[in-house]
Order: structure tokens, then sequence, then C-alpha cells
């Protein structure tokens, strides 16, 4: 249509009309652009990408009024510049839509029983102690103590385990569940505001405002960057034309110039940078989230692509921290027999030792037929139990009472058993190691880890024997809390260039390590408060085979952050230097601009992708 209004048919009025219609779709097209740039000058943020679009944009319809040439450059540069806008808003939104449906937990309500009728109110009213219900198909709202009910729970959204979780009776429950067979009545433990899903939900809200060393880099590198392409851009217009026409005596040649530092200006756009550095980190610490890993910023996630010494908290990160009956030697008598008098006699203690027996003779003990209970302070205790004297405890206690007894070799807590004054043989409690723990280990020297450290306030023949078992480099035991931030402090020192030491832990004595170490790493779902409040990244399931798969996941985003900054760089220098020379035109310029954003932002989003590390 337009090429009908020529200088032929009309040659004066003919110009103008084709310059009208064409300066229609140039601003339809561009309107927010020129509006943004404009904006931009009065708040004095002059060099940013919708100003370099700007100013080569109207340059380009400006030469083009002026030799009568063709507007359909800068009208078709406007128009790529907006599609790749829109590309990437379409991926940059797709990333945050895939990061909240993943971590979509948040409960719109919690059942309350009144009159004999359920009735929702807002989570945030509910108050500690109350009880709520939870039907199938909804999700738990508030952490608490199942206390009528019985039901499988689904943790994927929380933990990554796509395996459900059963809950009874005296269970804990942690909000952001989803219950999926019975009704489940709940004593809540914690407010809203300071239940699981409540701190997940922050944590992941707040991680960009963490941000890596590579993305303040970039960020400072943008401010340099754009203000210096800008003066290049105007010295590339003004000052080979006076070159021309004064030294070397040829025409200055004004519009090839201002035509070269226009298609510099488009080139020279630093989005791909700007967009996709912090879209990879979005996207990874997204990516960690659908695992149950939470990283509280992109900082964390670099410093764990670093990490070259790992140290582990023993009791609850490594082990299970409940104490088992794990054998019984040396006994002439039935071993249920040697348990269950063990399991009265200690029936009236609150211990995790006595604790770990009356779990293991599996009745509730009956109290009536025990008397004359005598704790021994360090030693343990003596009873009779149906009228019989059983004496239960360590070796100290078998010397007080003179009893000779055989010791045990292997690593653990021994119960030496005497009854009615005659040595029984001893029952050996230990804590279980949890079942991943051997392979955490094992994994994270495969994922580059150089040194396994366990620190712990047990004594040194478990600890040995726990060290031994999973393979861990070094062991320190018999540690107080102060012990343990000393010999991180130690480790820190004794670390190499820019390698990091990440600590593990779950319990409130670890909160001052997890602080000191480059990286905590807390325990989540059985962890206390303080240290995940402490941590720099969370584990919701317990399992420390999410350890390594954490480094994985942060070394490939760190792996896409640097091929998007090499690819990026060498692509527009090289097209600087090509567009200087005269060789590209706005076309090839579009494609340094917009062509290598969409391959950052497309490459960038791989990082959502973390199932198979």
């Amino acid at each position: 249509m337009f090429a009908r209004l020529d200088g032929a048919l009309f040659p004066t009025a003919g110009r103008w009309a084709r310059l009208a219609l064409y300066l229609a779709d140039y601003f339809l097209i561009g309107y927010d652009i020129l509006r943004k740039a404009f904006k931009g000058i009065l708040n004095r943020r002059v060099f940013d990408e919708n100003f370099l679009m700007a100013v080569a944009t109207v340059g380009a319809m400006v030469l083009a009024v002026y030799e009568n040439g063709d507007y359909l450059e800068a009208i078709a540069v406007m128009l790529l510049y907006q599609v790749g806008e829109w590309f990437q808003s379409y991926a940059v939104g797709k990333s945050r839509r895939n990061i909240s449906d993943l971590m979509d937990i948040r409960p719109d309500y919690a059942n309350i029983e009144r009159d004999g009728r359920l009735e929702q109110v807002d989570p945030e009213e509910v108050e500690i102690g109350a009880v709520i219900v939870v039907q199938p198909g909804e999700k738990v709202p508030i952490d608490g103590t199942v206390i009528e009910g019985r039901s499988a729970l689904n943790t994927s959204a929380l933990t990554g385990e796509s395996l459900p979780r059963e809950a009874k009776v005296g269970d804990e429950i942690i909000s952001g569940c989803i219950n999926m067979t019975g009704v489940l009545k709940i004593r809540t433990t914690k407010e809203f505001g300071e239940s699981t899903v409540s701190k997940i939900l922050d944590l992941v809200e707040n991680a960009s405002s963490r941000k890596s060393k590579s993305e303040d880099f970039i960020s400072k590198f943008a401010k340099i960057y754009t203000p210096a392409v800008c003066y290049s851009a105007l010295a590339l217009a003004i000052l080979p034309p006076p070159v021309r026409l004064l030294i070397l005596d040829v025409p200055a040649d004004w519009g090839t110039w201002i035509y070269r530092a226009l298609t510099f200006l488009v080139i020279s756009c630093p989005c791909a940078l700007v967009i996709s550095i912090p879209l990879s980190f979005f996207a990874g610490i997204g990516g960690a989230s659908r695992e149950g890993i939470l990283v509280k910023g992109s900082n964390y996630l670099e410093s764990l692509s670093r990490t070259k010494v790992m140290v582990f908290d023993k009791t609850g990160t490594l082990t299970q921290g409940v104490f088992e009956v794990s054998g019984i030697h040396h006994s002439e008598m039935e071993e249920e027999k040697l348990i269950e008098y063990a399991a009265l006699a200690e029936s009236a203690s609150s211990h995790p030792i006595s604790k770990s027996l009356q779990r293991a003779y599996g009745r509730e003990p009956d109290r009536t037929r025990v008397s004359d209970i005598q704790e021994i302070s360090g030693g343990g205790v003596i009873a009779k139990v149906d009228g019989v004297e059983v004496a239960a405890g360590n070796d100290k206690l078998m010397k007080r009472l003179d009893i000779p007894y055989i010791p045990c070799r292997q690593a653990g807590t021994i119960i030496h058993m005497a009854i009615n004054g005659a040595y029984a043989g001893h029952i050996l409690i230990s804590d279980i190691v949890k079942p991943n723990s051997q392979k955490a280990i094992a994994a994270l020297k495969k994922a580059g880890v150089e040194k396994t450290v366990m620190l712990t306030g047990d004594g040194r023949k478990v600890a040995g024997q726990v060290a031994a078992d999973l393979r861990i480099d070094e062991v320190y035991s018999e540690l107080l809390p102060a012990d343990k931030v000393a010999k991180v402090e130690d480790l820190l020192r004794a670390k190499s260039g820019k390698a990091m030491l990440a600590f593990v832990g779950d319990g409130i004595n670890d909160a001052p390590v997890l602080s000191r170490a480059d990286i905590g790493i807390a325990m989540g779902a059985m962890g206390s408060d303080a240290a995940i409040e402490a941590a720099d990244v969370v584990l919701m399931d317990d399992d420390p085979m999410k350890i390594a798969k954490a480094i994985k996941i942060s070394r490939k985003c760190l792996g896409i952050v640097y091929q998007n900054i090499v690819m990026a760089l060498s692509i527009k220098f090289a097209c600087l230097i090509l567009g200087a020379v005269g060789i590209a035109n706005m076309y090839l310029a579009i494609f340094a601009d917009v062509g290598v954003m969409i391959l950052a932002v497309l490459n960038a989003i791989r990082c959502l992708s973390v199932k198979r590390l």
C-alpha cells in the first residue's frame, strides 16, 4: 500500500503522507519504549536499554527523513525488540509460575469445630493449643500434633518426596502437607506466622534480596558499560567525518557514520546479561525448592558451588537421634525377659535410654510390679521387680556392687544387668545411622567435596565407630557447643583460597556453628527453629543425600550463568566491532540484542530442571 505513495505519483505530498503512515506504525509499536526512555531521562536514570533503543530507532527515522530513505528498518528494529521483550516477559513469567506452582502450599483456611459443625477461619486467627480438623484433600494449615485419626500425607511440595507419609495419634505434623485419606484432628503447637509453611514461603519470597557476586558484578558492569558505549557511539558519529574531511580530504559522509553509531547503540544493549543472570539464580532457587531444598539467597547458591569442606554434627544429622536397643550380649536369660526386667527397673526415669528400653519392651510398664527403686547418680538404677533384685547401669554401677562384668567391644551405650547379685549380660543401645548417610558422604566426595569432618559431643569410641562406618575423613568427639565453634574456626583458617566450608546441623546448640560457617545447612523437618533461622540452606526432609544434590544444583546454575556471560559478551563485542567498521546493519544489531537475550533466557530457565541431577 505504501509503495504507491512514492515520488512519481505524489512528488511532495506523497513523501509526507508516506512519512506520516510510517510514523504512525512506529509510535504504535514503540510508544511504551519511548515513554520509558523519557521517564528515565526525567528521573536521571538515562543509560538503560529503553534509552539506547529509543535513540537508535529515532535516529534511524531521522536519517530516513533526511535521505528520503527506507523507514522500514527503524520500524522493524522496534518491532523485533518488542517481540523479544514479550518473549522475555513470557519466559520470566513462566519460570515464576512454575516456582509458584511448586510452592503452592499456602493454606486458604483452617477448620475449627464449633457446635458440632466445621467452620472455616483464617489460619492467622487460630491460637496455639486450638484443635483444627483437616479433611481428605485439604492442606494442613498449621504445625501441630495429631490427637485423633489416622491418614496418609502428601509431603511432596515440602520435601520433594513422592511417597506418602503415615500420620497417627501422637505424631507431629508440619503445615503445608496435603491430607490424603482420613480425617485428622490436630492440636496446634505454633501460630500460623511461626509455622513451617509461613517460614518456607518467607524464605522463597525473600531469596532474591540476597544477591550473588555474579549478580552484583553484572549490576556494576551495566552501570559502567552502558554510558561507555553511549559515549563511544557519540564519538563514532562525530569524529570520523571531520577526520575524513580535514585530514584525508574525502567527503565527510555524515549519514554513514551516524547510521553506524545508531547500529552500535542497538548492539550494545545489555539486556541479555541484566535479565538472564538474575533469572538463572531465581530458577535455580526454584528448582532446589521443588526438591525440598530451601536456599535463602543466590549468594548462598553461589557459595555452595565452591564447597570443598563439609562439616557434620552427628546426632540428628547423620544419625536419627533416636536411641534403640541394637544388641543383647553374654546373657543366658531369654532376651525378652532381660529387656522386661530392664524396662521395668528404668520405668520411673524419663531419660532417652530408659525410653529406648521401654520401646524395646513394647508394652506400657506395670509400675505396680516395681518397688524399692534406687537411682544411683552417674551409675544407673537398682530396683525390685516382682520381688527380684535388678541392677541396670554402667560399669561404675557394677564396680560399686562388686559384680564382675564383661566389657562390650561395640560402640554405643552399654547397660549392664545383674539379677539377684549375679551378672546377667548387657544391653547395647545405639543411635541409629540414617539409611542414606553413607551414600550421602560418598555422593559428596563424588561431587568434589575434598574433606568431610564430623563434630560431636559423644564419646570417642562411639564417634569413631560412626565415622568409620560412614567413611568420614576426620572426627572430633566430646565437644561442647563452644568447642564446635572453635573447631570450625580452625578449619576455616586451614582451608585454601576461595574454597567454602559448610556445616550441617539440626539442634539448638548447632545455631552458633551454623552462623559461623561459610554456609550453614539445617535439617528442617526435625531441626530446631533456632537452627533453621541461623542456617543459609534448609533441607525439608532431613535427608543428607539432598546436600550433594544442592551442590550439584548450584554448580549447574553457576555453569549456566557463566555460559550466558561468555556468550553475551562474545557476540556483543564481535558485533560492536562489525558495526563500527560498517559491516553490521540494523538487522544484525537486533540479533545481537534481542536474539542473544532470547538465547540467554532459554538457557537460564534450564536451571528449573534438577530432577536428574
